[in-house]
């Protein structure tokens, strides 16, 4: 996974970031933080299956995801289906 497309996924889904050693980011419903994820500060390749664990996501809605076939509201009810909100 490359960093723009980490940073589509901040955008998407609008995610809370916040910088320290590393960019962390989080994903916000209602209040509660549901998931949270982070990437190093380098412009190297991301572990895009670390990512997508700690999304909640497998790797049909993940690859939906950075492909922009997916939104939020999607993202959304793919928690609700999982219970995860």
């Amino acid at each position: 996974m490359k960093v723009h497309e980490f940073r589509r996924l901040e955008t998407k889904l609008d995610l809370k970031v916040r910088n320290a050693g590393d960019r962390l980011a989080w994903f916000e419903y209602e209040g509660k933080v549901i998931a949270r994820t982070k990437r190093s500060h380098g412009n190297k390749d991301l572990p895009a299956n670390l990512i997508r664990q700690q999304l909640k996501v497998n790797e049909t809605e993940f690859a939906a995801l950075i492909g922009c076939s997916l939104s939020r509201e999607d993202y959304v009810k793919i928690l609700r289906t999982k219970g995860l909100l």
